[in-house]
């Protein structure tokens, strides 16, 4: 399992719309994801004060488009990178965060 950081607001356009895109996905080339390790660590540096946030919880193994695990310098750690959109089929929760 694997996990999306997002907004209440864009779990529910990703609804609407049949799958989830994110704006690093358009700027990036890719959408930002996480192990279950490096959720808190996201949540800290990214996200420090933001309400109405969703922890999507997403099976890799169902994924359509191609996920690679690639450095990010800043930490020294190795992250999952969607190169597409997240099909919504591969969501198997998204769960409030706090």
């Amino acid at each position: 399992m694997i996990y999306h950081v997002t907004t209440q607001m864009a779990w529910q356009q990703a609804q609407a719309d049949g799958h989830y895109t994110a704006p690093s996905l358009a700027l990036e080339g890719f959408i930002h994801l996480s192990t279950a390790e490096q959720v808190a660590g996201v949540l800290e540096r990214y996200y420090a004060g933001q309400t109405h946030l969703l922890l999507l919880h997403v099976d890799e193994t169902r994924l359509s488009a191609t996920l690679k695990y690639e450095p990010a310098p800043s930490v020294n750690e190795l992250f999952p990178h969607l190169f597409g959109p997240l099909n919504l089929d591969a969501i198997v929760l998204a769960a409030p965060i706090g």
